[in-house]
């Protein structure tokens, strides 16, 4: 187990100092100047001097050769420091923090409504009988996946807001203002874990040990919830550890589409303008919370299924 866990964060900071680093070799090779974007004009809206941006760049350490630049941030970071906002000038930190909370709200509850919808699809789809039933149940995670995140909140905000006038479409005041951005958020996530589920549940539901279950006449409730769920959670649970990055990414549109503050529009106007040290600090963030997800992923495996910590230790 301990050789297990070791293998798992040596992973993690590999995958940390990976986005770090991708991150900031994309950003340099951005066409354009963030010093001159950020600066535009002086008060009386005629550009800045050459010498004043040569002054705001040496303010934030942009005048060093990039290998310079590259080190220093990466010590800074190692000891939490991302430095300032050029757009703003606030702490990095700071501006994640404010922003952090809507954007949990809505990652949070479009993560509940992934699963709860993604395991009722598959729990329904393989335990009726009904052909038609299970057919319609079977292919509706993939036209889920296919359609645009974008797409389907507008057309959320259009019947729900619009036309029925049950739920707001912009904003974040109250808990009637997280539905509409929960559902959108969690639609693709919760098909991709009924896929998943309801593909696991088929194979194990043939597995000798169900059919054993099944001769000694236990219940088609009982063998799904108590035989079948468990081994059959494994490859949804891996799933689920992987979307939650989708869940960050997703909520750039998602906030854009609802208008809602957070984390998601902080990255696109800290994209817009080049704004390096805190579109680093989002990146390595968004990667830190990937990385803790799935690390915790990995330390549930043995739980559900101890024969992983067994091979892991040989």
């Amino acid at each position: 187990m301990a050789g297990y866990l070791v293998r798992r964060v040596a992973l993690a900071i590999g995958v940390l100092w990976a986005a770090f680093t991708v991150s900031f070799v994309v950003l340099y090779l951005l066409p354009g100047d963030p010093v001159a974007t950020m600066a535009g004009g002086g008060l009386d809206g005629e550009p800045l001097s050459p010498a004043a941006l040569d002054a705001l760049r040496a303010r934030y350490g942009l005048d060093q050769p990039l290998i310079v630049q590259y080190g220093t941030r990466l010590w800074a970071a190692l000891h939490g420091d991302f430095g300032t906002s050029i757009q703003s000038g606030q702490d990095v930190g700071a501006a994640i923090r404010e922003a952090l909370p809507p954007t949990i709200q809505i990652s949070v509850a479009g993560l509940a409504f992934a699963v709860v919808f993604g395991s009722v699809v598959a729990l329904v789809a393989t335990y009726t009988s009904v052909r038609w039933l299970r057919q319609v149940l079977m292919a509706l995670p993939s036209l889920a996946v296919s359609l645009p995140v974008f797409w389907v909140g507008l057309m959320l905000v259009q019947l729900f807001s619009f036309r029925l006038g049950l739920l707001p479409s912009v904003g974040a005041k109250g808990p009637e203002s997280l539905v509409l951005p929960a559902i959108t958020l969690g639609l693709p996530t919760g098909a991709l874990v009924a896929q998943v589920l309801a593909k696991s549940l088929s194979i194990v539901l043939d597995e000798p040990y169900v059919v054993t279950a099944r001769a000694k006449g236990a219940g088609r409730v009982v063998i799904h919830l108590r035989h079948a769920l468990r081994n059959a959670a494994l490859p949804a649970l891996t799933v689920l550890g992987y979307v939650v990055g989708n869940l960050l990414a997703g909520s750039v549109v998602v906030e854009t589409v609802f208008t809602r503050p957070g984390l998601g529009r902080l990255t696109v106007a800290a994209v817009s303008v080049q704004d390096i040290p805190l579109v680093q600090g989002i990146v390595v963030f968004a990667a830190a919370v990937f990385v803790a997800v799935n690390l915790l992923v990995d330390l549930v495996y043995p739980v559900l299924d101890p024969r992983i910590a067994t091979g892991a230790a040989v």
